[in-house]
Protein backbone atom coordinates (compact mmCIF):
# COMPACT_ATOMS: atom_id res chain seq x y z
CA UNK A 1 0.00 0.00 0.00
CA UNK A 2 1.39 3.43 -1.02
CA UNK A 3 0.78 6.37 1.07
CA UNK A 4 1.05 9.60 -0.89
CA UNK A 5 -0.67 12.57 2.08
CA UNK A 6 0.57 13.26 5.71
CA UNK A 7 -2.04 13.33 7.91
CA UNK A 8 -2.86 16.87 9.10
CA UNK A 9 -2.10 17.53 12.81
CA UNK A 10 -4.26 18.86 15.49
CA UNK A 11 -5.90 22.28 15.23
CA UNK A 12 -5.27 24.00 17.69
CA UNK A 13 -8.00 24.94 20.82
CA UNK A 14 -8.73 20.78 21.38
CA UNK A 15 -11.40 21.11 23.58
CA UNK A 16 -10.94 19.12 26.26
CA UNK A 17 -11.98 17.75 29.81
CA UNK A 18 -9.96 18.40 32.42
CA UNK A 19 -9.80 17.56 35.57
CA UNK A 20 -8.15 19.81 39.00
CA UNK A 21 -5.15 17.48 38.70
CA UNK A 22 -5.09 18.57 34.95
CA UNK A 23 -5.52 14.92 33.47
CA UNK A 24 -7.76 15.18 30.42
CA UNK A 25 -10.72 13.07 30.90
CA UNK A 26 -12.74 13.53 27.94
CA UNK A 27 -11.21 14.02 23.88
CA UNK A 28 -13.38 15.38 21.30
CA UNK A 29 -13.65 13.08 18.35
CA UNK A 30 -13.39 15.64 15.46
CA UNK A 31 -10.01 17.46 17.16
CA UNK A 32 -8.14 14.12 17.52
CA UNK A 33 -9.07 12.38 14.07
CA UNK A 34 -6.56 12.54 10.90
CA UNK A 35 -6.90 10.31 7.84
CA UNK A 36 -4.19 8.54 5.97
CA UNK A 37 -4.94 8.49 2.28
CA UNK A 38 -3.35 6.11 -0.08
CA UNK A 39 -4.51 2.57 -2.32
CA UNK A 40 -7.47 2.81 0.40
CA UNK A 41 -8.24 5.55 3.14
CA UNK A 42 -7.23 4.51 6.96
CA UNK A 43 -9.01 6.75 9.49
CA UNK A 44 -7.76 7.12 13.30
CA UNK A 45 -7.43 8.82 16.17
CA UNK A 46 -4.23 10.53 18.22
CA UNK A 47 -3.65 12.11 21.27
CA UNK A 48 -1.20 12.19 24.04
CA UNK A 49 2.61 11.85 24.32
CA UNK A 50 5.13 8.48 25.11
CA UNK A 51 5.80 5.38 23.87
CA UNK A 52 3.45 4.49 21.43
CA UNK A 53 0.09 2.55 22.22
CA UNK A 54 -2.36 1.57 19.74
CA UNK A 55 -5.92 0.23 20.11
CA UNK A 56 -7.37 -2.51 17.88
CA UNK A 57 -11.05 -2.53 18.27
CA UNK A 58 -13.07 -5.83 17.80
CA UNK A 59 -15.60 -6.70 14.89
CA UNK A 60 -19.06 -6.28 16.18
CA UNK A 61 -21.55 -4.15 14.50
CA UNK A 62 -21.48 -1.01 14.25
CA UNK A 63 -18.20 -0.58 15.48
CA UNK A 64 -15.16 1.77 15.46
CA UNK A 65 -12.07 2.50 17.46
CA UNK A 66 -14.28 5.40 18.81
CA UNK A 67 -17.07 3.03 20.04
CA UNK A 68 -15.17 0.74 21.50
CA UNK A 69 -12.15 2.80 23.54
CA UNK A 70 -13.28 6.08 23.53
CA UNK A 71 -13.63 6.09 27.39
CA UNK A 72 -10.37 4.76 27.78
CA UNK A 73 -8.46 7.04 25.15
CA UNK A 74 -8.19 10.11 27.77
CA UNK A 75 -6.46 7.50 30.21
CA UNK A 76 -3.85 6.25 28.26
CA UNK A 77 -3.18 9.31 25.81
CA UNK A 78 -2.59 10.68 30.05
CA UNK A 79 0.60 8.21 29.87
CA UNK A 80 0.89 7.09 26.04
CA UNK A 81 1.35 8.25 22.56
CA UNK A 82 -2.59 6.67 21.98
CA UNK A 83 -3.51 5.84 18.39
CA UNK A 84 -6.92 4.63 18.20
CA UNK A 85 -7.58 2.81 14.67
CA UNK A 86 -10.21 2.28 12.57
CA UNK A 87 -9.20 -1.05 11.12
CA UNK A 88 -9.75 -1.47 7.16
CA UNK A 89 -13.51 -1.70 6.43
CA UNK A 90 -14.60 -0.23 10.05
CA UNK A 91 -15.48 3.37 11.34
CA UNK A 92 -14.25 5.44 8.44
CA UNK A 93 -11.72 3.37 7.01
CA UNK A 94 -12.34 2.02 3.68
CA UNK A 95 -12.64 -1.21 3.25
CA UNK A 96 -9.87 -3.17 1.23
CA UNK A 97 -9.38 -5.90 -1.24
CA UNK A 98 -9.52 -9.11 1.04
CA UNK A 99 -7.20 -11.18 -0.99
CA UNK A 100 -6.32 -13.12 2.42
CA UNK A 101 -8.06 -13.50 5.30
CA UNK A 102 -9.17 -10.23 7.15
CA UNK A 103 -6.38 -10.52 10.44
CA UNK A 104 -3.66 -10.67 7.83
CA UNK A 105 -5.28 -7.50 5.62
CA UNK A 106 -5.75 -5.30 8.59
CA UNK A 107 -1.81 -6.46 10.42
CA UNK A 108 -0.23 -5.06 6.76
CA UNK A 109 -2.84 -1.89 6.80
CA UNK A 110 -1.54 -1.36 10.52
CA UNK A 111 2.14 -1.32 9.20
CA UNK A 112 1.35 1.17 6.96
CA UNK A 113 -0.21 3.17 9.90
CA UNK A 114 3.00 2.99 12.39
CA UNK A 115 5.45 3.30 9.51
CA UNK A 116 3.70 7.04 8.42
CA UNK A 117 3.65 7.76 11.73
CA UNK A 118 7.17 7.31 12.41
CA UNK A 119 6.44 4.26 14.94
CA UNK A 120 9.60 2.08 15.05
CA UNK A 121 7.74 -0.14 17.91
CA UNK A 122 4.51 0.41 19.98
CA UNK A 123 2.40 -2.16 22.55
CA UNK A 124 -0.80 -2.98 20.54
CA UNK A 125 -3.93 -3.77 22.58
CA UNK A 126 -6.44 -5.57 20.94
CA UNK A 127 -10.11 -6.50 21.67
CA UNK A 128 -11.52 -9.95 19.69
CA UNK A 129 -10.92 -9.44 16.23
CA UNK A 130 -7.73 -6.75 17.24
CA UNK A 131 -6.37 -9.04 19.38
CA UNK A 132 -6.39 -11.73 16.87
CA UNK A 133 -4.86 -8.91 14.27
CA UNK A 134 -2.24 -7.87 16.90
CA UNK A 135 -1.43 -11.51 17.53
CA UNK A 136 -1.05 -11.91 13.19
CA UNK A 137 1.48 -8.43 13.29
CA UNK A 138 3.22 -9.52 16.04
CA UNK A 139 3.63 -12.80 14.18
CA UNK A 140 4.56 -10.92 11.32
CA UNK A 141 6.75 -8.22 12.47
CA UNK A 142 8.06 -8.59 15.67
CA UNK A 143 10.66 -6.00 15.83
CA UNK A 144 7.84 -3.36 15.97
CA UNK A 145 6.06 -4.87 18.98
CA UNK A 146 6.70 -3.73 22.31
CA UNK A 147 4.48 -5.37 24.60
CA UNK A 148 0.68 -6.90 23.62
CA UNK A 149 -2.93 -6.99 25.63
CA UNK A 150 -5.14 -9.02 24.63
CA UNK A 151 -8.86 -8.65 25.16
CA UNK A 152 -10.76 -11.98 24.72
CA UNK A 153 -8.54 -12.04 21.38
CA UNK A 154 -10.18 -13.77 18.58
CA UNK A 155 -8.11 -16.44 16.97
CA UNK A 156 -5.90 -17.51 20.24
CA UNK A 157 -9.13 -19.06 21.93
CA UNK A 158 -10.09 -22.66 21.55
CA UNK A 159 -13.78 -23.21 22.48
CA UNK A 160 -13.48 -27.40 24.33
CA UNK A 161 -16.34 -27.10 26.60
CA UNK A 162 -19.17 -24.71 24.97
CA UNK A 163 -21.13 -24.82 22.31
CA UNK A 164 -19.68 -23.32 18.66
CA UNK A 165 -21.00 -21.21 17.95
CA UNK A 166 -21.48 -19.14 21.17
CA UNK A 167 -24.36 -17.59 22.05
CA UNK A 168 -22.78 -14.09 21.55
CA UNK A 169 -21.82 -15.39 17.81
CA UNK A 170 -24.87 -16.53 17.04
CA UNK A 171 -26.95 -13.32 17.99
CA UNK A 172 -24.16 -11.90 16.00
CA UNK A 173 -25.02 -13.74 13.09
CA UNK A 174 -29.00 -12.95 13.44
CA UNK A 175 -28.21 -9.37 13.70
CA UNK A 176 -25.92 -9.74 10.51
CA UNK A 177 -28.64 -11.55 8.37
CA UNK A 178 -31.63 -9.79 9.58
CA UNK A 179 -30.70 -6.14 11.05
CA UNK A 180 -32.75 -4.44 13.41
CA UNK A 181 -33.12 -2.65 16.86
CA UNK A 182 -34.14 -6.14 18.91
CA UNK A 183 -31.34 -8.13 17.17
CA UNK A 184 -28.92 -5.14 18.07
CA UNK A 185 -30.23 -5.25 21.49
CA UNK A 186 -29.95 -9.33 21.76
CA UNK A 187 -26.69 -8.90 20.89
CA UNK A 188 -25.11 -6.29 22.66
CA UNK A 189 -26.83 -8.04 25.66
CA UNK A 190 -24.66 -11.28 25.48
CA UNK A 191 -21.57 -8.70 25.00
CA UNK A 192 -21.97 -7.60 29.16
CA UNK A 193 -22.31 -9.19 32.17
CA UNK A 194 -23.56 -5.86 33.57
CA UNK A 195 -26.59 -4.60 31.92
CA UNK A 196 -26.15 -0.69 33.22
CA UNK A 197 -23.42 -0.23 31.05
CA UNK A 198 -25.59 -0.33 28.55
CA UNK A 199 -28.80 2.02 27.36
CA UNK A 200 -30.97 3.44 24.79
CA UNK A 201 -27.84 5.56 23.16
CA UNK A 202 -25.50 2.87 22.64
CA UNK A 203 -27.85 0.45 20.97
CA UNK A 204 -29.29 3.67 18.54
CA UNK A 205 -25.08 4.57 17.84
CA UNK A 206 -24.27 1.02 17.23
CA UNK A 207 -27.35 0.37 15.47
CA UNK A 208 -27.24 3.64 13.15
CA UNK A 209 -23.67 2.88 12.42
CA UNK A 210 -24.11 -0.93 11.46
CA UNK A 211 -26.84 0.20 9.06
CA UNK A 212 -24.96 2.79 7.06
CA UNK A 213 -24.32 2.52 3.68
CA UNK A 214 -21.89 -0.04 2.81
CA UNK A 215 -21.29 -0.42 6.31
CA UNK A 216 -23.32 -4.42 6.80
CA UNK A 217 -21.98 -5.34 3.57
CA UNK A 218 -18.02 -4.73 4.48
CA UNK A 219 -18.62 -6.51 7.81
CA UNK A 220 -19.61 -9.78 5.80
CA UNK A 221 -17.10 -9.59 3.32
CA UNK A 222 -14.42 -9.29 6.65
CA UNK A 223 -16.34 -12.76 8.39
CA UNK A 224 -16.25 -14.18 4.99
CA UNK A 225 -12.34 -13.65 4.48
CA UNK A 226 -11.72 -16.40 7.00
CA UNK A 227 -13.33 -18.75 5.68
CA UNK A 228 -12.81 -18.40 2.28
CA UNK A 229 -8.85 -17.47 2.88
CA UNK A 230 -8.23 -20.16 5.70
CA UNK A 231 -4.46 -20.30 7.63
CA UNK A 232 -2.85 -23.42 6.89
CA UNK A 233 -1.96 -23.76 10.92
CA UNK A 234 -4.66 -22.07 13.06
CA UNK A 235 -3.30 -18.94 14.95
CA UNK A 236 -3.40 -20.70 17.89
CA UNK A 237 -0.83 -23.60 16.97
CA UNK A 238 1.56 -20.29 16.00
CA UNK A 239 1.64 -18.49 19.06
CA UNK A 240 4.75 -20.45 20.40
CA UNK A 241 6.89 -17.82 18.28
CA UNK A 242 5.34 -14.52 19.85
CA UNK A 243 8.44 -13.13 22.40
CA UNK A 244 6.86 -10.34 23.08
CA UNK A 245 5.40 -9.74 26.91
CA UNK A 246 1.72 -10.42 26.81
CA UNK A 247 -1.03 -9.77 29.19
CA UNK A 248 -4.38 -11.99 28.19
CA UNK A 249 -7.26 -10.28 29.47
CA UNK A 250 -11.04 -12.03 29.86
CA UNK A 251 -14.06 -11.68 31.36
CA UNK A 252 -15.30 -14.33 33.20
CA UNK A 253 -18.99 -13.91 32.15
CA UNK A 254 -17.96 -13.33 28.72
CA UNK A 255 -20.34 -15.19 26.49
CA UNK A 256 -19.14 -14.35 23.01
CA UNK A 257 -15.52 -16.22 23.39
CA UNK A 258 -16.06 -18.06 26.52
CA UNK A 259 -13.22 -17.79 29.23
CA UNK A 260 -12.71 -21.51 29.08
CA UNK A 261 -11.50 -20.94 25.53
CA UNK A 262 -8.33 -19.48 26.35
CA UNK A 263 -6.67 -22.00 28.59
CA UNK A 264 -4.90 -24.02 25.57
CA UNK A 265 -4.42 -20.73 23.23
CA UNK A 266 -3.01 -19.01 26.80
CA UNK A 267 -0.58 -21.51 27.23
CA UNK A 268 1.15 -21.48 23.94
CA UNK A 269 2.77 -17.72 24.45
CA UNK A 270 6.10 -18.30 26.08
CA UNK A 271 5.74 -14.68 28.32
CA UNK A 272 2.26 -14.14 28.55
CA UNK A 273 0.06 -13.99 32.13
CA UNK A 274 -3.33 -14.07 32.23
CA UNK A 275 -6.04 -11.74 33.85
CA UNK A 276 -9.57 -12.97 34.54
CA UNK A 277 -12.39 -10.36 35.33
CA UNK A 278 -15.25 -11.51 37.72
CA UNK A 279 -18.51 -9.85 36.62
CA UNK A 280 -17.62 -8.86 33.39
CA UNK A 281 -18.19 -10.04 29.74
CA UNK A 282 -16.73 -9.45 26.37
CA UNK A 283 -15.89 -5.53 27.12
CA UNK A 284 -13.75 -5.23 30.02
CA UNK A 285 -12.70 -1.69 28.83
CA UNK A 286 -16.58 -0.67 29.97
CA UNK A 287 -17.23 -2.85 32.67
CA UNK A 288 -14.16 -2.67 34.70
CA UNK A 289 -13.02 -0.12 33.03
CA UNK A 290 -10.96 1.14 35.98
CA UNK A 291 -9.53 -1.83 36.89
CA UNK A 292 -8.95 -2.16 33.20
CA UNK A 293 -7.53 0.43 32.98
CA UNK A 294 -5.09 0.46 35.83
CA UNK A 295 -3.97 -3.21 35.00
CA UNK A 296 -2.81 -2.13 31.31
CA UNK A 297 -0.94 0.50 32.74
CA UNK A 298 0.80 -1.10 35.18
CA UNK A 299 2.09 -3.58 32.67
CA UNK A 300 3.24 -1.30 30.39
CA UNK A 301 5.06 0.79 32.08
CA UNK A 302 7.00 -1.95 34.69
Amino acid sequence: MSVCRWPGRARAGRRRAVTSLGRVTTLDFEETSRYLEGDYRLHYHEAGEGPALVLLHGSGPGVSGWSNFRGNFPVFADRFRTVVFDMPGFGRSERPELDRAYPRVAADALLVLLDKLGIERAHLLGNSMGGYVALEFALAYPSRVDRLVLMGPGGLAVNILGPDPSEGGRRLGDFMMAPSREAMVAWVDTMVSNKAVVDDALIDERLANALAPGALESAVAIFMSLGQHPEPVPLWARLKAIKAPTLVTWGRDDRMLPVEGALLGFRQLPNAELHIFSKCGHWAQVERKSDFERLVIEFLTR
